[in-house]
């Protein structure tokens, strides 16, 4: 770990504001659409409680004032109470991203008292027995009722987050009448981004256009319901809509991920690009990676933009979408995201979009060792879909 962060010039890019912490990825959960990689971090190469400490602190001093401390499941680090103090000393808002498993009122006492400022809860589906086989463990929903039950009684801001696919979007306004019921300030109904094992799995969770269409409305719905009393989210599918997102806000333009190891990337799934090369916190300081790493000046801005990117009026909103789908879908992290409309690989999302929904096979669940399997299945799974 190097020395004090050195101050930015005035001439680099804007400050980075957001952090995300992955402090493990060990998880109880084996949630198959999970942005992990598919070769997971050992816990013996995580960095130690100081090392956290030393980037919260570098953090603090580069600009950022919020953090998502997540996984993994980030209950699973004993040290975790010691990490949210280090980032409430940095001045950095702490917001826990869990499974609620292994949260019990103790734990979240201690975590209060270190300056845990707010908890964002997981759940996979609102009927018991449907979320605990889609996250692959036994009475996970009564756990995380129970964790929710103890956020609230602690007077911590609650919300809720779901990953939405296949085999839960028809269930979308039964999991806004659970958040309601457990008393949550948020929900956030996020569309499966097909990273990682979300990758992996895509055959099982690609929903139809008509199960989009429904839940939209549906949400649409309760949004005018729940007015001024819960805040919804729906964060709009990739393969559905013909419109690039903006990954995280642009490339290394608003956040940084620090993975477990301390490989620090420009988003969670960067690490699927084959090249990239990205440093670690262990040899550099956040400041020089976020000013000067080739990683994170590799995609940032526009001036590496070609095809149509390059002259569409869109171009400092969306950035050219997202490089990790872009890789992911063509092996060429460079060109347009397909799921933009004016991608000349637009019909790479679009076939699969309309295609036709057999039977689904079934997950291959998330589990650390799993990956040299996980590896030549999507391989393979590639390989039938025309490289996709």
């Amino acid at each position: 770990m190097t020395g004090p962060a050195v101050s930015a010039p005035p001439t680099g890019p804007a400050r980075p504001w957001a952090l995300l912490a992955e402090l493990t990825h060990a998880c109880p959960l084996h949630c198959p659409y999970c942005s992990n990689p598919l070769e997971l971090a050992r816990r013996s190469a995580e960095l130690s409680t100081g090392q956290w400490a030393d980037v919260l602190r570098q953090a603090g001093e580069l600009g950022v004032v919020h953090t998502h401390l997540s996984g993994g499941e980030p209950l699973l680090r004993a040290d975790l109470e010691e990490i949210v103090a280090a980032a409430e000393s940095a001045g950095i808002y702490t917001q826990l991203v869990t499974s609620g498993t292994g949260l019990d009122e103790e734990r979240l006492a201690a975590l209060t008292a270190a300056g845990l400022r707010s908890v964002q809860l997981s759940v996979q589906h609102a009927e018991p027995r449907a979320n605990d086989r889609i996250a692959g463990r036994p009475s996970s929903f009564a756990e995380k009722e129970r964790a929710a039950r103890l956020v609230r009684a602690a007077g911590l801001p609650l919300g809720l987050n779901v990953v939405l696919h296949r085999d839960n979007l028809d269930a979308v306004d039964a999991l806004v009448e659970l958040g309601e019921a457990w008393g949550v300030d948020r929900i956030e109904l996020a569309n499966t981004q097909f990273y990682g094992w979300g990758l992996l799995n895509r055959d099982a969770l690609l929903p139809s256009r008509e199960q989009l269409d429904r839940a939209r409305r549906t949400v649409e719905r309760r949004r005018r319901q729940l007015a001024g009393r819960v805040d919804l989210v729906w964060v709009v599918p990739d393969y559905f809509d013909g419109v690039a997102k903006p990954c995280m806000g642009g490339w290394g333009a608003v956040s940084l991920t620090v993975a477990p190891d301390g490989t620090v990337l420009p988003c969670p799934a960067a690490a699927s690009l084959p090249d990239l090369c990205p440093p670690n916190v262990r040899d550099r300081s956040l400041a020089w990676i976020w000013e000067h790493s080739p990683a994170f000046g590799r995609y940032r801005g526009t001036e590496w933009m070609t095809g149509p990117c390059r002259e569409c009026p869109r171009r400092e909103e969306d950035f050219g979408g997202c490089r990790c789908q872009a890789f992911a879908l063509t092996g060429d992290a460079a060109r347009t995201d397909p799921a933009c409309a004016l991608s000349p690989d637009h019909h790479l999302v679009r076939d699969l979009a309309d295609g036709g929904r057999p039977e689904p096979p079934p997950y291959l669940h998330r589990r650390p060792g799993a990956a040299p399997a996980a590896v030549h299945a999507l391989a393979a799974a590639r390989s039938r879909n025309g490289g996709t």
